[in-house]
């Protein structure tokens, strides 16, 4: 119970912290900002003594001071929502209807209707900075038939809130579909103030664009569907309309240069506001920490990188340690020291055997992600039967690494059937309960699932042309391989089934027919499902976006990519500095788990739209670093054996490995890869 406590009190010290201190900077750049807008808000050509007056008295006045009060609040809020949406492996849908349904999921609702409202407040701020015809929602205005002063509604106030809550809401739409709150690490460490610098241009760049983006979107919105919201609200608030100005949800009203001026400066500010809150959060959060290799104390073991490297309940605690490690690997010759050093008393090397049994546990997770969903799709989905998984286990096991050398074992290939390639999209550092890693796979069983889709995941429509014999030649040349079924099946095309063991009888076939109730459903069901089947907006909804699955599957390749440079870089070093001799009990497993991988991934870039590079956006926020994470992983597994194998030379060949990975192994000495 006490190392618990001490490990969550690390935790918080660490990561909340971290995220204080970025709301604290982000407070403190309000009034910069602020001002600026204010300068921009009431600029004048012609009269700049007059504006630079106007501009400091308003700076002074008490409506701007209540302002950025309020400016404070939102930005606390963000701040909150940053810490509470962040993740380390992005969210990444299969399909338009699963990102269709992320965008419509509760709390996500939640987090539109609150970042709406955050953008109606810092739009009425904005509005009430500007002043003049923006600064109240009620105007006095004289009725044309009685002359009498009444309170009119002012259009261009409403314009500006309604365009906050547009505004708020596309920043929570583009959260989701550009994965806004994923948060990279840099493959180059910088220092705060550098990278803050080096990325403020980008900040107010992307700022300026997407409220141009906004404004027009917004102003088309409103032209059409202008009258609704002021209708509601004049008759909500009994306040009358002006006939003798000009409605803004006309041409000629919206045609206004400085309305759209004061909506386009008014919006900068606002994603300026938020996007600085993000990024500074993105950079206190990635900055490196270094961790104790051993403690001299007990109770600070916990917070040792042997035992962080180990962190399941908090991702970014195991992304800090795996950090850590490759860059100690590279730089600091006295924590690798620490790493390659014996206990005392009893002489066993702790460090080296938990650092690298974590590291190689996370690769062998990787090959088994990458060789389970290989199996899927040479098999078009279709699920094996346990006899055949246990065949082809076997088989494999013969054949990989256990081959040939002692004391080097395998992680079995997972048992449980497939259903689709998603089923294999699970974080090695997020555990079995990580709801970050998993992709969005739609429900087969769904009526609305289209035929393409049954028939990746295996559920095949009797009307289509799919069922029973395969009609793609390059599917029925992978047939014999992967299955083996009786001559009469495969004349019928009847689907193929692995046949029952010899020793368990099959039980005899029930006489029962169902009910006409269960028919009569069964078959409308079947009819709807054919139906929607042919519509084209149902199979585009359903249909497979390209490259999903291979980004899924590397979607936590950043912690494989540090387990690989710290463990080549430790392994290149003990040639040297490992004295006593640890690294060499462990050398062959190594070895034979880089090569490994590196067939699992050269296997996988043969896969269609795999080897695909992804389109670059032209100017979000949104981090789109995961989509190259596979292209990375495989250029840093080359490395990582480039750098064990021109360190030891041929002194390899005196390791225990297999013929097959040797000879691998051989084209990297020759530098033939």
């Amino acid at each position: 119970m006490f190392s618990l406590k001490q490990n969550s009190w690390f935790i918080r010290k660490v990561v909340i912290w971290r995220a204080v201190a970025s709301i604290a900077w982000s407070v403190l750049l309000l009034p910069v900002t602020t001002a600026v807008f204010v300068l921009l808000s009431r600029f004048s050509l012609f009269h700049p003594i007059q504006w630079i007056s106007d501009c400091t008295s308003l700076l002074m006045a008490s409506s701007t001071i209540f302002s950025l009060v309020v400016l404070c609040g939102v930005v606390l809020i963000t701040g909150f929502f940053n810490l509470e949406f962040y993740t380390l492996v992005p969210s990444i849908p299969c399909s338009r209807m699963a990102l269709l349904g992320t965008v419509l999921h509760p709390r996500q609702c939640v987090h539109s209707l609150v970042y709406c409202t955050m953008g109606m407040l810092v739009m009425w701020c904005a509005s009430v900075t500007i002043g003049g015809r923006y600064s109240t929602l009620g105007t006095p205005c004289r009725q044309s038939e009685s002359g009498e002063v009444a309170t009119c509604l002012n259009e261009y106030h409403l314009f500006i809130l309604l365009a906050g809550a547009f505004m708020g809401y596309s920043h929570s739409f583009l959260g989701v579909v550009q994965n806004m709150y994923y948060v990279s690490f840099q493959p180059i460490q910088q220092y705060k103030y550098p990278r803050f610098k080096g990325c403020l241009l980008m900040v107010v760049k992307c700022s300026v664009v997407q409220a141009l983006y906004s404004a027009r979107n917004f102003a088309a919105l409103y032209f059409f569907f202008g009258y609704i919201p002021k209708t509601w609200i004049s008759s909500t608030l009994n306040l009358q309309i002006d006939s003798s100005l000009q409605s803004l949800d006309s041409l000629t009203g919206l045609l206004d240069f400085s309305l759209l001026y004061h909506l386009s400066i008014s919006g900068t500010f606002l994603y300026l506001t938020w996007y600085l809150t993000v990024l500074l959060f993105r950079i206190y959060v990635t900055e490196a920490y270094s961790f104790p290799v051993q403690s001299t104390f007990t109770e600070d073991a916990e917070q040792c990188l042997p035992k962080v490297l180990t962190e399941k309940t908090t991702l970014v605690m195991k992304f800090l340690a795996l950090q850590d490690l490759a860059l100690l690997s590279q730089h600091s010759l006295s924590r690798r020291l620490e790493v390659f050093s014996l206990s005392q008393p009893g002489g066993h090397p702790h460090n080296w055997n938990a650092i690298s049994g974590e590291c190689l546990s996370l690769l062998s997770e990787l090959t088994q992600r990458l060789v389970a969903h290989q199996d899927a799709v040479a098999s078009n989905g279709r699920v094996k039967s346990p006899s055949a998984s246990s065949d082809t286990r076997s088989a494999s096991s013969s054949s990989s690494v256990v081959s040939g050398t002692e004391g080097i074992a395998e992680t079995p290939r997972p048992s449980v059937p497939l259903r689709t390639p998603g089923s294999v999209f699970k974080s090695s550092v997020g555990g079995a309960n990580s709801a970050l890693t998993a992709p969005f796979t739609p429900d087969v069983n769904s009526p609305f699932s289209s035929p393409a889709l049954r028939r990746l995941v295996g559920q095949q429509d009797p009307q289509s042309p799919w069922s029973g014999a395969v009609q793609s030649p390059h599917i029925m040349r992978r047939g014999p391989k992967l299955w083996s079924a009786s001559t009469e099946s495969q004349s019928n095309g009847s689907p193929l089934a692995s046949p029952a063991p010899a020793s368990v009888p099959s039980p005899p076939a029930a006489n029962q027919k169902p009910s006409f109730l269960a028919q009569w459903l069964q078959n409308r069901r079947e009819q709807v499902k054919s139906f929607l089947a042919k519509r084209v907006l149902i199979v585009y909804l359903f249909n497979k976006l390209p490259e999903a699955s291979s980004q899924a599957l590397f979607a936590d390749s950043q912690a494989h990519i540090w387990a690989l440079q710290g463990l080549s870089h430790l392994v290149a070093a003990s040639f040297s500095e490992d004295q006593f001799g640890v690294v060499q009990t462990t050398l062959p497993n190594i070895l034979s788990s880089l090569v490994v991988l590196l067939e699992a991934v050269d296997r996988h870039f043969k896969l269609p739209h795999a080897s695909s590079k992804p389109v670059r956006t032209i100017c979000s926020m949104g981090d789109s670093t995961y989509k190259t994470l596979r292209f990375a992983l495989r250029a840093a597994l080359k490395t990582a054996i480039y750098k064990i194998t021109t360190t030891f030379g041929e002194h390899l060949n005196a390791v225990n490995i297999s013929t097959e990975h040797r000879k691998r192994l051989q084209q990297f000495l020759e530098f033939k890869e």
